[in-house]
């Protein structure tokens, strides 16, 4: 196995007196605090799509997890939730996983007096705003916790020390933007567009090419780390693999913000270099890529790996409107950085109403089965 750095970001925990390099600067973190936009108030789709597959996990801990030999060296448990963001989904989601593997190991050691504990790690990017993540935290919880910044791409913790690590929608960020959509001198140059939505094959073939090698970063790093017999869950947007990418309502989105942006710079509101220049790192794996890239990698098990629908637990139709916002409150950072702050409002309220004009199409891309589980066991 291909030996992965340790990330440069220092620890919240730990410190051993070692060198620490500065972090890595990074544009990929949701909105902090408890504003309008904030993540924190506009992050309900998400957990709403991830307990889609709830039961999936908990079957998955019941059947799969030998939590008896995971606790027979140490009565703590170590999981690592990573992309964390600000809350509240994860405390949600680590107080299931907590939950579930608390009752695997009741079910394994009926016998046994011993108290299992439970440490979770939170990791996001250093830029995250870990201070409305930890004020947020559940005063009664069953589980310690610590923070970790630092890209999920690269090592994290030490050698063997993790059980269980979840991450819930953010494997499908890219490290960073294929760096050949920025070369005019490239096929997959992709001027007038900020994503692979209706674009070119170049572009189509740089973006994946990106997912690949950054999923072969994060398996050796995640290799690294996790015990044999440990757990990983992965839940992220995935693309039913006879499905064209343009029939996904995320796709509409993307497709239109690039429109907007192409009529604003018409309007000299912002430069058409400046839209030419900017692409979202953010990429849909089928499941017959994601079955590829583990593979390759060779260290983990598949034991799940399966396509379901995100929005069965919503009610009626998607409300257009606070879809944007949350998709605002997850990706208004990364347009901050590259375009000046006053025109972000008008983009994304002109980009509300183009969705508006297309809402069946909204609807049909949405509810179709675009919802990505993986599960996987360290071999």
């Amino acid at each position: 196995m291909a030996e992965v750095a340790p990330d440069p970001s220092p620890l919240i925990i730990g410190g051993g007196g070692e060198t620490v390099r500065r972090p890595l600067p990074d544009s990929l973190h949701v909105n902090g605090g408890d504003g309008t936009y904030s993540y924190t108030r506009n992050s309900y789709f998400q957990r709403l799509a991830a307990n889609v597959v709830k039961e999936r996990i908990k079957g998955a801990i019941t059947m799969k997890l030998d939590v008896e030999n995971l606790s027979s060296t140490s009565n703590t448990i170590y999981i690592a939730d990573l992309g964390c963001a600000v809350g509240p989904n994860a405390f949600d989601a680590m107080q299931d996983v907590v939950h579930f593997i608390q009752q695997k190991y009741t079910l394994q050691c009926p016998q046994s007096n011993t108290t299992l504990q439970f440490l979770v790690l939170f990791n996001d990017q250093p830029s995250n705003d870990f201070n409305t993540l930890f004020t947020s935290l559940p005063r009664e919880r069953p589980y310690y916790a610590a923070g970790v910044p630092g890209s999920f791409h690269r090592r994290l913790f030490p050698e063997s020390s993790i059980h269980f690590v979840h991450c819930s929608y953010a494997l499908h960020w890219l490290s960073k933007v294929p760096e050949e959509l920025l070369d005019k001198n490239c096929g997959a140059w992709n001027k007038g567009r900020i994503h692979y939505t209706n674009a070119p094959n170049e572009v189509v073939q740089a973006y994946a090419s990106q997912f690949a090698k950054d999923m072969e970063e994060f398996l050796c790093a995640r290799a690294m780390e996790i015990v044999t017999g440990g757990m990983m869950t992965i839940i992220m947007p995935g693309l039913p693999n006879e499905m064209p990418y343009s029939q996904l309502a995320a796709s509409l989105m993307y497709d239109f913000m690039a429109s907007t942006f192409m009529d604003m710079a018409n309007e000299g509101l912002v430069s058409e270099d400046e839209v030419d220049s900017f692409n979202l790192p953010i990429y849909t794996p089928s499941p017959a890529e994601m079955a590829s890239v583990v593979e390759k990698n060779g260290h983990f098990s598949i034991e799940m790996l399966e396509l379901t629908n995100p929005a069965s637990l919503v009610g009626g139709p998607v409300d257009i409107k606070a879809w944007v916002i949350h998709v605002r409150a997850a990706m208004e950072g990364m347009f901050i950085k590259h375009f000046s702050t006053d025109i972000i409002d008008e983009m994304f309220d002109r980009l509300t109403k183009k969705l508006f004009m297309f809402t069946e199409q909204v609807e049909s891309g949405y509810k179709d089965r675009t919802q990505l589980l993986v599960v996987l066991i360290r071999k």
